[in-house]
């Protein structure tokens, strides 16, 4: 909802001793993203004898890369770079393997859950760490958009974000919180809404454990425009439990400079759901996902001097007493030229805040 290259380096066999491996990786990459490669593939080359032996470690990716530490699978040979999964399995025969492994694989380094615990105690003792989790929601958005529109553009935007930070700043992603508060969508077939109980319980109780493990921010970073109260409610009560977690909760379309001035009215004013923006970035991200039609519907809304729907004085609006198709705007002039547009000045936005607050000691909690 939307509201307010790399080349491996050249062994032989003959040169490496029985059992030995050794891994290269590539690194620099594009977007400003020191250790990120966007469009390409990470190559690692193993050698070894005729031992038979498997191993899993992490190195760190830089231009022209670093070896795995041979006496120890799980630790990586110093280098400069950021952390990347590598993965070295021996199969008995003395010959040279390449392995290739989607840009992906080299995002992982910033996902939680990708990581092992040691990694994420190491991180979380840093100063100033920092989790940042991403919301959606499973709701209509018209006979045009995905159910999952708000979680695409979440993840999307994020991922960017964090491609484009330094490297050596302390900070994680959560996986994707895909279910949400949306009751003013129901009806419309297809429609998740957990209880806004259990998702302030579940907010609390994630925040309680991350701080637990020593982190010292936690960011919901939010896309779904109905459950921005709900989040600020959730926000103020771990706050309240665990004093020592600094909370942030955070809509996606508030904040970044720039994004109102590309939406004309009325549509910037009347445009709340499934419309011009949302249509416009969806074309850009993901184009296949978007249907043919481009729905107006639920504009031109005749209301009393002083009230909106979610400005100031609002009201709390459910989608059918205002839309038939679940379109709050005019989608008909959407184009993926436009999504590019938004995509960048949200990327830029939400870069230039978490850069800052992660060079920042800001705020002291106790």
């Amino acid at each position: 909802m939307l509201s307010p290259s790399m080349e491996p380096m050249s062994t032989s066999p003959s040169s490496v001793g029985d059992g030995e491996r050794r891994a290269w990786e590539g690194g620099a990459g594009a977007g400003g993203g020191g250790g990120e490669t966007a469009g390409s593939s990470l190559r690692i080359i193993t050698t070894w004898g005729g031992l038979r032996r498997g191993a899993t470690g992490w190195g760190r990716g830089a231009t022209g890369g670093r070896g795995l530490d041979d006496d120890d699978p799980g630790t990586a040979a110093d280098g400069e770079g950021c952390w990347l999964p590598v993965s070295a399995i021996t199969t008995g025969c003395s010959e040279l393997h390449t392995v290739e492994i989607s840009s992906e694989a080299m995002d992982h380094q910033r996902h939680l859950h990708r990581l092992a615990w040691p990694q994420v105690e190491q991180l979380a003792a840093r100063p100033g760490s920092t989790v940042v989790w991403p919301w959606g929601a499973v709701e209509q958005h018209g006979p045009h958009l995905p159910l999952g529109t708000d979680g695409v553009f979440a993840e999307r935007v994020l991922d960017a974000v964090l491609a484009g930070l330094d490297p050596e700043l302390p900070v994680l992603r959560l996986p994707l919180q895909s279910i949400g508060f949306s009751p003013e969508h129901q009806g419309f077939t297809g429609t998740l809404s957990l209880s806004p109980t259990w998702l302030i319980e579940a907010t609390v109780a994630v925040g309680q454990q991350l701080a637990g493990a020593g982190f010292q921010r936690l960011v919901l970073f939010n896309a779904h425009g109905g459950q921005i109260g709900l989040l600020q409610t959730a926000a103020r009560h771990l706050g309240s439990l665990c004093p020592e977690l600094a909370v942030f909760p955070c809509f996606l379309w508030s904040g970044p400079e720039g994004i109102g001035a590309l939406i004309p009215e009325p549509e910037r004013s009347e445009g709340l759901h499934a419309g011009l923006a949302e249509t416009s970035l969806m074309l850009h991200l993901a184009p296949q996902l978007v249907g043919q039609e481009r729905p107006c519907d639920g504009t031109g809304l005749s209301l009393p001097q002083g009230w909106s729907l979610e400005e100031a004085a609002p009201l709390a609006w459910l989608t059918h007493n205002l839309s038939a198709t679940g379109v709050i705007g005019d989608a008909r002039g959407a184009s993926a030229s436009l999504g590019a547009q938004l995509f960048d000045r949200l990327v830029a936005g939400w870069q230039q805040r978490l850069d800052a607050l992660l060079r920042s000691p800001w705020p002291a909690v106790h």
